[in-house]
């Protein structure tokens, strides 16, 4: 079975960093398209970042120059390194990976099937 877990997520003060983590067994991070997506309660998950096949990155517009997505299929992990942290950006924030390729613009949460629990940040103004 495939196994995405989150880690790194707390609690920081506004303008603050952090870096989250996404370990998987079962699956590689290397050739298929993965993601971060994140959730407020009562609202939709909404794509975060996210490196295509081809290693492009694609970011949502709200964090754009702020947070900055990478993997290293050495390691087989993924990341989401979070600077200058706003209010807004307090959601749990999940991994996703889809069991194949794809190219270009981040895909919504339909499209991934395999999703780890997700890690809370908090941001305090």
């Amino acid at each position: 079975q495939v196994q995405l877990v989150e880690s790194g997520g707390g609690s920081v003060q506004a303008g603050g960093s952090l870096r989250l983590s996404c370990s998987a067994s079962g699956y590689r991070f290397g050739p298929n398209c993965v993601a971060w997506f994140r959730q407020i309660p009562g609202k939709e998950r909404e794509g975060v970042a996210g490196i295509d096949s081809r290693g492009e990155l694609t970011y949502a517009d709200a964090v754009k120059g702020r947070f900055t997505i990478s993997k290293d299929n050495a390691k087989n992990t993924l990341s989401l390194q979070m600077n200058s942290l706003k209010a807004e950006d307090t959601a749990m924030y999940y991994c996703a990976a889809m069991p194949a390729i794809c190219f270009g613009l981040i895909r919504g949460a339909s499209a991934y099937d395999y999703w780890g629990q997700g890690t809370q940040v908090t941001v305090s103004s």
